[in-house]
């Protein structure tokens, strides 16, 4: 790397780098113990492994004793008590996959289940650009400073080749992620449909459990597959930025019809008359769509989470919807919709696993699947013989 010439601020002398490391709160945060943790420091002053709160798995690593795994009373106990590193796990094992950590997640979820349900569920997404972590970090900082908790679940995108993930929310919101009020919980997408992590509703339960009242749900981008959002928070965030077409795109239906508000962010400096322009023509093109949520009208505000213009209004909005929507039985009436659903969608979930664990159809998949890319065999009969062999446990005569 070139020397920075003399006179350089020590700041314009360190190397470049990819990540701001945020210091933590006092005590611990995100699931961290205080102190180091036993976690190992990179240079630049960094730390190695986990995410989200966790320090880095389970097993012994670098010679280092493995970690305890608490029982599931213990990290009730724990999540109950808002004690942060046992949320942490907790949240850890209910996001694994191995068949005996999900056994005990769903008995974690049963002691918790009747501590769960009272907060404010708040989906956010929008284009890429818009603004959404600074949004969801200037309402989370107002939120906490009026006394709520608030637990902010960060999805970030999962590439479709390695299932890696950034993982960076924390960066983004640095402000928010050293506010002891608030636990920051990025978690990847991991291919899911609308950028949802497949566990996004089991770990509400834990937040709601532990106390948070408020629940934020910033999801990877929009499109039609949003409805993943939708069917999980109780007030749905489109935002969306003037200037990009975005004014246009969302006059089609899809997204728009599902949310509850409508927001053109960066309503700020020289970009204020152009959000306001966008803002009018959305609150137009609102007009002709029915309303997301029964007895409630969408509107459509420009907003600048920059410098925090209109968040507390945002605020008062979203407890109008609560309180409205709650007297005419409407948000009791859609969490109940959801419940349905999410019974349907971990049936799909256990159903698609057994398929895939039967032996026969997974001797069978790899012949099937050549045949198919070779052209030998249609896409219909493949998908007959597997379902055949699945249901049948032969293949098809």
């Amino acid at each position: 790397m070139p020397e920075v010439p003399p006179g350089k601020d020590d700041k314009d002398r360190r190397p470049p780098s990819a990540l701001n490391v945020v210091p933590g709160v006092a005590g611990g945060h995100d699931g961290l113990p205080g102190g180091s943790g036993g976690r190992e420091t990179l240079p630049g002053g960094g730390e190695a492994g986990g995410r989200g709160g966790e320090a880095g798995g389970d097993q012994a690593r670098g010679g280092r004793p493995a970690r305890r795994e608490p029982a599931v009373a213990e990290l009730a106990a724990g999540v109950l008590a808002g004690d942060r590193t046992l949320l942490g796990r907790a949240v850890t094992l209910i996001e694994s996959n191995a068949p005996a950590h999900q056994e005990r997640a769903q008995d974690l979820l049963r002691e918790l289940l009747p501590r769960a349900g009272g907060s404010i569920r708040v989906g956010v997404t929008g284009v890429p650009g818009a603004g959404k972590s600074t949004l969801v970090e200037a309402l989370g900082c107002h939120l906490t400073a009026a006394g709520h908790q608030v637990a902010v679940l960060a999805v970030d995108p999962s590439s479709s080749r390695t299932r890696g993930s950034i993982l960076g929310d924390k960066t983004r919101m640095e402000k928010l992620a050293r506010d002891a009020r608030a636990f920051i919980r990025p978690s990847p997408s991991g291919g899911s449909l609308g950028g949802v992590a497949r566990k996004t509703r089991e770990t509400m339960l834990l937040f709601e459990a532990a106390g948070y009242d408020v629940i934020l749900v910033e999801t990877v981008g929009v499109g039609q597959s949003e409805a993943a959002v939708r069917s999980m928070v109780d007030f749905f965030l489109l935002v969306l930025i003037a200037g990009a077409g975005d004014e246009l795109q969302g006059i089609k239906r899809g997204v728009m019809e599902l949310a509850d508000a409508v927001l053109v962010n960066k309503a700020d400096r020289d970009n204020r008359d152009a959000a306001e322009r966008a803002r009018a023509d959305l609150e137009m093109a609102l007009h002709y769509m029915a309303p997301a949520t029964p007895g409630w009208t969408t509107e459509a505000r420009a907003i600048s989470a920059l410098t925090g213009e209109g968040i507390g209004e945002l605020w008062e909005l979203i407890e109008t919807f609560r309180a409205e929507t709650t007297a005419g039985g409407a948000f009791d009436a859609r969490r109940r919709e959801q419940a349905r659903e999410w019974l349907h969608a971990m049936l799909r979930e256990r159903v698609e696993a057994l398929f895939h664990r039967d032996p026969r159809v997974a001797g069978l998949l790899p012949e099937v699947e050549a045949a198919v890319m070779s052209g030998d065999l249609p896409v219909t009969q493949a998908a007959w013989r597997l379902l055949h062999a699945f249901e049948n446990g032969e293949e098809e005569p």
